[in-house]
């Protein structure tokens, strides 16, 4: 857990029109600065970036956010990476919990990091500058159907013949870092002497595989003719971890944003061709099964997944992976199908074969997660018996408990019920399930409390967009919120604590990050206050005292009102009577004493 005082320090130090401006065309108009909206398409510029609030904020298609939520929506990286990609380049070292590395360590980590970064460039400009001059790779990449333009998309490159060609790029052929970078090997005798230095990739066309930020971080090489591997991987090193990353996912974010889907192969090819033939929202595994740190990062960059496989059995085992990783990420805002070719095609060569509005067809067409999940538990299984039944139930059940209660499990569960002669309650008593969806009341979210109004919306108003004021509020003005009612009153005291452990260099885009981790209760407020002008916060201070005293006089007032219905004695009623009088009176003068310093 990164501290939020983290947080707002670094929100501080960083502008958020330079973080934008690196994906964004963004010019000057007036106050704030315009551009295109990354995240939906449009011709004339609706996306605002506001340097003094230091939050952005589309009017076309509603979408908001500090620096690091516009990191994590245009790169698809999780929280924590956007937070580190951040403080990298303001010169922060991110805290983390039960962080023991001392920091002369965690130095050399960063400087380890920077210096495999610089060799897997330097060997991706080195591998293109070859392809230029490889006659038989330029011929077996035209021979696939690719053309100049895509190839220099994509960074292609080649790794000539030769055991030592990197030699000429590394000066140093036996710095470490090659090695830590999986760019050589080195082979020692069994007695451990006689050392010897190779390049890893030779004779093969050169897929870069990059990051979320667009820095190569590993290398696929394909044979041209028939030999083996037809593919090599870089192996798992300090930048590369294959079961996190996907080939052609930053050069296919835009795509898939127009295109409202991404589209999962299972090759590098598949991803170059597809793009060359009009399918550029297309990414891959990196010859592993697909994983759940593979979807959650798909999930994060559009709301559908589309997954092809091969027709083939083994096409249906990579499958059925991919089924069992997306489970525990189901819910019933996000769609997820799986596209089966015949057994004689890949994407590629279905495009070649029946074109470009067939392939569309069948994605369209592509079988729902639901029917999938189904199809797979019911399997050969006799469902006219009470055995084949049972059967169909046994391999449906790990399936559904990998799943959260969501509606789509409930209407799963609803149809494997009714093929297998049961009821609903039933298969999820006996499957066990959390939080059984057919049965089960849910408390009623955050989200479900009375929006704030009148005087209440005022305050949360001015305390999200100047958090640092809530240091202001002290414990008897918090008891005066009890006037709005109990949940009004939670509410308030929530936030006014949220704000105050933010301190004095609390802001709004740092807040406004903080309430939207916690959910959607204040996304329409925080929308309200990007779309206004910048207030001033001595104005606003001034408006949330005058609040505040409005709240204690209402309070006063129906304190009064209920008083000589309270059973008092008459001298209980006389002093209690004196001293909210004076409350008020008090509360008058603070008044008049701030109108005379305005």
């Amino acid at each position: 857990m990164i501290p939020q005082t983290f947080i707002a320090d670094l929100l501080n130090r960083v502008d958020i029109v330079d973080v934008v401006g690196r994906y964004v065309q963004l010019k000057k108009g007036g106050a704030n600065y315009m551009g295109l909206c990354p995240f939906h398409s449009e011709k004339s510029p609706s996306f605002t970036v506001s340097p003094t609030k230091q939050f952005y904020h589309c009017f076309g298609c509603g979408a908001h956010g500090t620096s690091i939520g516009f990191l994590i929506e245009y790169s698809g990286m999780g929280f924590v990476d956007a937070v580190k990609e951040l403080a990298q380049g303001v010169g922060m070292v991110v805290p983390e919990q039960d962080d023991k590395i001392p920091p002369a360590q965690r130095a050399q980590m960063q400087q380890q990091t920077m210096a495999l970064t610089d060799a897997m460039t330097r060997a991706s400009d080195f591998f293109r500058a070859q392809l230029r001059s490889a006659p038989n790779a330029i011929a077996y990449l035209k021979g696939r159907g690719l053309t100049g333009e895509i190839a220099a998309r994509f960074g292609l490159g080649y790794a000539p013949s030769g055991w030592d060609n990197l030699r000429a790029v590394f000066p140093d052929y036996e710095a470490v870092a090659l090695v830590e970078a999986g760019l050589v090997i080195d082979k020692v005798d069994e007695d451990g002497g006689n050392k010897k230095r190779y390049d890893r990739f030779r004779e093969r066309v050169m897929f870069p595989i990059k990051n979320t930020k667009g820095q190569v971080i590993a290398f696929g090489g394909r044979v041209m003719d028939h030999g083996e591997p037809k593919y090599l991987n870089s192996p798992e090193t300090p930048l590369f971890s294959k079961g996190f990353e996907l080939y052609g996912l930053f050069e296919a974010r835009q795509a898939i944003r127009d295109a409202g889907y991404v589209l999962v192969t299972e090759g590098y090819m598949d991803v170059v061709a597809l793009a060359q033939m009009g399918f550029p929202q297309a990414v891959a595994t990196l010859g592993t099964a697909c994983t759940t740190n593979h979807v959650q990062k798909l999930l994060r960059q559009t709301d559908t997944v589309i997954f092809s496989f091969d027709g083939d059995k083994a096409g249906r085992r990579a499958a059925r992976r991919a089924l069992e990783a997306c489970l525990p990420h189901v819910t019933d805002n996000k769609t997820i199908k799986f596209l089966f070719l015949p057994t004689e095609h890949d994407p590629d060569s279905y495009v070649r074969a029946y074109g470009k509005e067939a392939f569309e067809r069948e994605i369209q067409e592509a079988m729902p997660l639901s029917q999938f999940l189904i199809k797979e538990a019911m399997g050969e299984h006799d469902m006219n018996s009470p055995e084949g039944r049972a059967r169909a139930q046994f391999d449906a059940k790990p399936m559904l408990q990998a799943m959260t209660p969501t509606a789509l499990r409930l209407q799963i569960v609803h149809s494997l019920a009714q093929m297998t002669q049961t009821m609903p309650y039933e298969l999820e008593v006996l499957f066990e399930l959390a939080k059984p969806v057919a049965q089960a009341k849910m408390a009623p979210p955050r989200s479900g409390r009375p929006q704030p109004k009148g005087l209440e919306l005022q305050i949360v108003r001015v305390l999200v967009a100047h958090p640092s004021l809530a240091l202001e509020i002290d414990l008897p003005e918090l008891e005066a919120f009890q006037h709005f009612g109990a949940e009004a009153a939670e509410r308030l005291i929530q936030l006014v604590g949220g704000a105050q452990a933010f301190g004095e260099n609390g802001n709004f885009a740092a807040f406004a990050q903080y309430l939207k981790s916690l959910g959607d209760e204040y996304d329409a407020i925080i929308s309200e206050i990007v779309k206004e002008p910048e207030t001033e916060r001595a104005t606003e201070r001034l408006v949330l005292r005058a609040a505040i005293r409005q709240v204690k006089q209402d309070a006063l007032k129906q304190a009064l009102s209920q008083l000589f219905a309270s059973g008092l004695s008459s001298e209980e009623l006389a002093l209690r009577y004196r001293e909210l009088t004076a409350q008020q009176e008090q509360l008058l003068r603070e008044a008049q004493a701030e109108l005379v310093v305005r």
